[in-house]
């Protein structure tokens, strides 16, 4: 019978006790979906600083590992909120507004529809989808995640799909009789 992988929080704490294969297991676990989670809240106006927002959040768990402690959050959710703070950063010293003023025009034809639609998103309402949809957390972790209350992450992924609706039906023929 083979054993359960370890969770998160004993994997780093198994780091923070210096086993790196630990931190390994994390880096594997949680790559993919991190790395989509940044490209996406950039954008394509910032999509080159991808890799380094992805870099540096793994870097910030790397330098937290001896005072990590989860608090109520999952791991995913911590490393999440990591992320989301360094594109806030990033965007503020880019210059942009954290509004759909910062994110380029859409259209540029080879990008899904729904992709341009999300950049057309304010950063917190965009954050608040991909969060709850793209990377599986609830409602709750959402919040936790973007460090506000249950009510504020709820209005954002209800604005977030009521203009994803509409940017979305934008798209669509309209129906001939």
């Amino acid at each position: 019978m083979a054993t359960p992988d370890p969770s998160d929080d004993a994997l780093m704490k198994a780091y923070a006790s210096g086993d790196a294969d630990a931190f390994e297991q994390l880096y594997r676990r949680h790559q993919a979906a991190l790395y989509r989670f940044v490209r996406r809240l950039l954008g394509h106006a910032l999509a080159a600083q991808t890799d380094e927002v992805f870099q540096d959040t793994w870097l910030r768990v790397v330098h937290a590992r001896q005072r990590w402690e989860p608090q109520g959050a999952t791991f995913r959710t911590w490393l999440f909120t990591l992320a989301h703070h360094r594109v806030i950063d990033l965007l503020r010293r880019s210059g942009r507004e954290i509004s759909s003023d910062a994110i380029e025009a859409a259209g540029e034809g080879d990008e899904p529809r729904l992709l341009d639609c999300l950049e057309q998103l304010p950063l917190p309402q965009r954050s608040a989808f991909l969060l709850h949809h793209d990377d599986g957390l609830t409602l709750d972790e959402v919040a936790r995640a973007l460090e506000v209350g249950f009510e504020t992450a709820k209005t954002r992924l209800r604005y977030a799909m009521s203009k994803l609706r509409a940017c979305m039906g934008a798209y669509l023929e309209p129906i001939r009789p």
